[in-house]
Parts: structure tokens; sequence; C-alpha cells
């Protein structure tokens, strides 16, 4: 069995509690919850990560690993990447989605999805056992 190595294996990789009470304090003090349904969220998140991918579309892929090392491109990509966290979470905590679990899942099944002896240093996908199941239903 592949594992995902991680120091305390479950450990938290990102304080989202901390940032998701933050956020709904924020949502709060201005009466915005009205106005943060799951679909309102998605919408802005695709919205953020549109921004994001601005600021990468016409770049070569030589000028994107440098994007770094331009202080006001990187400045741009720290804004957006925070703006799509931002979102992610305040979406997770919407919809009560434990999102260090959801992680902590989500990369023990791609360890066992795409194991180092098969896949390393190729960009092929794996092939789904669920391939033919319409999207949104339950494979199994």
């Amino acid at each position: 069995m592949t594992e995902v190595h991680s120091p305390g294996r479950d450990a938290p990789l990102v304080d989202v509690a901390g940032l998701a009470a933050k956020l709904d304090q924020f949502a709060t003090e201005r009466d915005w919850t009205q106005f943060h349904s799951p679909k309102n969220l998605v919408m802005a998140l695709t919205g953020e990560v549109g921004e994001l991918n601005e600021i990468f579309q016409w770049m070569s892929e030589e000028a994107s690993v440098k994007a770094g090392t331009d202080p006001q491109t990187a400045q741009a990509v720290r804004d957006e990447l925070a703006d799509v966290l931002l979102y992610l979470v305040r979406l997770s905590s919407v919809l009560d989605v434990d999102l260090n679990a959801a992680v902590q899942q989500k990369l023990r099944a791609n360890a066992l999805r795409y194991p180092v002896d098969k896949v390393r240093g190729s960009s092929q996908k794996a092939q789904r056992d669920d391939a033919n199941v319409a999207p949104g239903a339950n494979p199994k």
C-alpha cells in the first residue's frame, strides 16, 4: 500500500478552522452571509481563478516559471492566490466541509491512484474505474 508521508500523518496542513472563523466573522459583521450561498461562492471562486489565469494567460512557459521574480507580477499572483483560498475556505465553511480531512483523504487516494513506481516522470492521467459514470453520479 502506498502512503502519503507527512509530519503527524493526519496533522492539519493549513489552519483552515482559524481562517474560516475569521471569514465567517468578516461576512457576519457586514451582513453578507445572506449572499454567501454555495452557488454564489463557487461563482466568485471561479472568477478569482479566472483572474489568476489572466496573469499567466499569454506568458511563455519560461516567463511563467519566472513570474515570482518580477515584483509586480509576484504581488498580483499572491493577491489572486489569497482570493482563491479565501473563497475556497468560505465555501467549505458554508458547506460544512472539513478541508483538512478532505485533503488528507484526497492525498491518500492520489497516492494509491498514482504509485511512484508506475507514474514517476509521466504526465499521463490515470484511468478511472468509473470513467463511464455520469458526472455527479455515485459510481459505487
